[in-house]
């Protein structure tokens, strides 16, 4: 077939760039434009206690969410010291939707040492970890029967109310995070938030980075394997001006052998508002280099000599990343019961890597280049209505617009092999949708949140791929997916004060990713959407100040799921069927005395094949169980204030077994327990100590890969380690 003209690569990433700054800059004139996968506003009204400053032209007061008032009529169950705004104002929050929430505040997460911040997710309830622990390749983190391989990704994820996710889902845009800047994590598991479409299949997750107050803090860290890292931040507020600056480093040479990594991030934040607080103009940057060597996987026979080596296969292995981001924000009160918001925003994300995974495999450079630019724009209705005891209504509109670059190429110790240039795909892909949602409270005792949203896709897609010398190009439009329709609907009673009963139900999408959201065969049929129709039922209970707990039985049926076809040198996608997840969520939170805090969650969980793909090859038969998909999950520990200066935390988190492979055969593979512990104590008012003993049992523990492998791979954890850390903060 003869090749149509293609514009170089270059060239139109070029293109894209002006675009992307064009619309993030002159976030002014974004009405047109302005759309919604709608954040937390970002108006100074909106501060918690940890970024308000008396010299703050905030006039909002602060009090603490253990106001029995703030807490009766929701599903929130939260982690850490708490705050929150006293009146409701700006857009809609996680708070507003009745479903699992959770929200761990920033005590729990800036004294944390992590490799990447996703493993701060450990301690939140019903969130599965999946570490590759593979350089760069770190892993991730997925819940509601929703694995964290990378084959159906679930969970759509937000920065600052940025979405965040690449074209397949996966999160790497987290490794510009470093715990000390991020104030708050906000989970909402289930499919009634009308906010977000794509990727947002079982839920979101929300980082919240510090804004504005007047500070100045850092870490210095260091410990096992030779880790080390350098944290800063920096606010100052005057004026209605406020600025954030985060600058950190971290590198460590890694449990394994060929394992060393190193990552540093730089952030900055403006922002500003008038005495009047009729707006508030925002600015905000991010930027993230990481290198790191790959140890690779190890069969069970090498990982029984040692688990620390790494194979002579792959001492060449490896790769670099970089991820950015840059956005801008306007809100605006237009009177007392209208609020605007807007955002627009630009991500890149560039990443190399060289990887082989078995002893017959050949190398493979593996590059990914992806721009997108974005929208965002939210109008919230807060009227005061006689005959209701509350009321908002908020709708909103979004767009991404993405261009993805693919390419592979087969290597020997990193040098390309002549003509084996695999996979060299340019495809872009656009998401645009819009979403109501309304928040009715006719009684005290009930509210209801009816919304819907609806959502569409388009982009086309060309591919390049030599063979034997000759060129063979493919060029594709987008699958015609139609308008995708979500209704959704909650319910929250509180009978009497202290227990909530809550129940929601609602509809989220999944499109297939890379070559496979294309159509290949222009006279095949169209291929749908996936459709998740989920629900939920729960009670949350305070019946006492020392004791909260939260009970939920949650199921969600997806039609014509696909999974990622990982070893697809075509980008390709593969179908799994009808699928069927259920699980039971449990947490609860003791305050026993004052100086004694105990929590615990405990979430079961299953995600099974309904009905199987018709036709080919696939190994998934209906019964199947969804593979790398553990059947428990569980986080638990002890926080005890020794003396007002020495505190504690004793904690476990853990999983259940899971098949590794879409024919469940082989066995089960997985599951660990470890055991933490967190030393803290008050040096001064500005200095404080840390000492951390993460995997204090030395427990064996590992992922295990084996989707497409001739037997099991396996990819280490960490063993025992040891951290100490000297932290300042002055307040100016």
């Amino acid at each position: 077939m003869r090749s149509a003209p293609v514009k170089n690569n270059n060239q139109v990433r070029q293109q894209s760039a002006v675009k992307a700054i064009s619309l993030v800059i002159p976030f002014l004139t974004m009405p047109v434009y302005a759309a919604t996968e709608s954040g937390d506003s970002e108006l100074p009204l909106q501060k918690t206690e940890a970024t308000q400053d008396k010299d703050s032209t905030t006039k909002n007061k602060i009090i603490a969410a253990t106001d029995p008032k703030l807490s009766a009529d929701n599903s929130v169950f939260e982690l850490g010291e708490i705050v929150v705004t006293a009146t409701p104002g700006g857009t809609m929050n996680s708070r507003d939707i009745l479903s699992s929430v959770d929200i761990m505040n920033a005590d729990k997460i800036e004294n944390q040492n992590v490799l990447t911040s996703f493993d701060l997710m450990h301690r939140m309830p019903g969130v599965q970890i999946t570490q590759f622990n593979q350089g760069t390749t770190t892993g991730k983190f997925s819940f509601r029967g929703f694995n964290g391989e990378g084959y159906v990704n679930g969970v759509k994820l937000l920065i600052d109310g940025i979405p965040s996710n690449t074209n397949d889902g996966n999160m790497p845009f987290i490794d510009a995070l470093f715990p000390l800047d991020i104030e708050s994590i906000e989970v909402v598991r289930g499919t009634n938030d009308p906010r977000y479409g794509l990727h947002a299949i079982g839920g979101n997750a929300n980082i919240n980075t510090y804004s504005g107050g007047n500070y100045a803090k850092g870490r210095v860290s260091y410990g096992s394997f030779d880790t080390h890292d350098v944290q800063s931040g920096v606010g100052y507020e005057k004026n209605g001006f406020s600025q954030n600056y985060a600058v950190s480093y971290r590198a460590s040479n890694g449990y394994r052998d060929h394992a060393s990594s190193d990552k540093n991030s730089f952030s900055g934040k403006w922002a500003y508002t008038p005495g009047d607080e009729k707006y508030s103009l925002g600015l905000s940057a991010r930027w993230s280099d990481a290198q790191a060597k790959e140890p690779g996987y190890l069969t069970l026979k090498e990982q029984s000599i040692s688990r620390t080596q790494s194979m002579p296969r792959n001492a060449t292995d490896g790769g670099k990343r970089q991820v950015g981001q840059i956005s801008g924000h306007l809100d605006v009160n237009l009177t007392d019961e209208l609020f605007w918001s807007t955002k627009s925003y630009a991500n890149t994300y560039d990443d190399n890597r060289f990887v082989k995974y078995y002893e017959s495999f050949i190398q493979q450079e593996r590059i990914t280049e992806e721009l997108q630019y974005g929208g965002i724009t939210s109008l919230t209705y807060r009227p005061e209505v006689s005959w209701l005891n509350d009321f908002s209504l908020e709708s909103g509109f979004d767009f991404q617009q993405q261009d993805n670059k693919s390419d592979r190429y087969r290597t020997i110790n990193t040098v390309r092999i002549p003509n084996k240039h695999i996979r060299d795909q340019n495809f872009n892909f656009l998401v645009y949708g819009g979403y109501l949602q309304a928040v009715i409270k006719p009684t005290k005792w009930l509210k209801i949140t009816p919304g819907f949203r609806a959502d569409r896709i388009d982009g086309d897609f060309v591919s390049h791929r030599a063979s034997s010398g000759a060129e063979k190009y493919l060029s594709a439009k987008v699958n015609n997916y139609g308008t995708i329709w979500q209704p959704k609907i909650g319910a929250v009673i509180t009978p009497i004060d202290g227990y909530s009963l809550y129940g929601n139900w609602g509809r989220t999408f999944q499109v297939a990713v890379g070559a496979s959201t294309y159509k290949g065969v222009p006279t095949a049929p169209d291929t749908q959407p996936s459709i998740n129709e989920g629900w939920e039922v729960g009670v949350k209970m305070k019946p006492v100040d020392w004791l909260e707990g939260r009970v939920a039985y949650w199921r969600q049926d997806a039609t014509n799921e696909s999974s990622r076809d990982l070893l697809s040198a075509d980008n390709s996608s593969i179908p799994v069927g009808a699928t069927k997840r259920q699980g039971v969520d449990v947490q609860t939170k003791v305050n026993p005395i004052e100086a004694v805090s105990l929590w615990a969650t405990y979430s079961l969980q299953e995600a099974i094949v309904t009905k199987a793909p018709v036709g080919g090859t696939y190994k998934y038969k209906k019964g199947n169980q969804v593979f790398n998909t553990p059947d428990y999950l569980f986080s638990a520990g002890i926080d005890y204030q020794i003396t007002q200066a020495f505190k504690s935390s004793l904690w476990t988190t853990g999983q259940g077994d899971y098949y590794a492979n879409s024919a469940n055969s082989g066995g089960q593979f997985g599951e660990y327990a470890l055991l933490n512990l967190d030393l803290g104590y008050q040096l001064t008012k500005q200095v404080d100590l840390q000492f951390q003993v993460k995997n204090m049992v030395d427990a064996q523990w590992e992922y295990v890969w084996y989707e497409g492998a001739p037997e099991p791979l396996f990819s280490p954890g960490d063993g025992r380690a040891f951290y100490g850390s000297v932290n300042v903060k002055f307040d100016l």
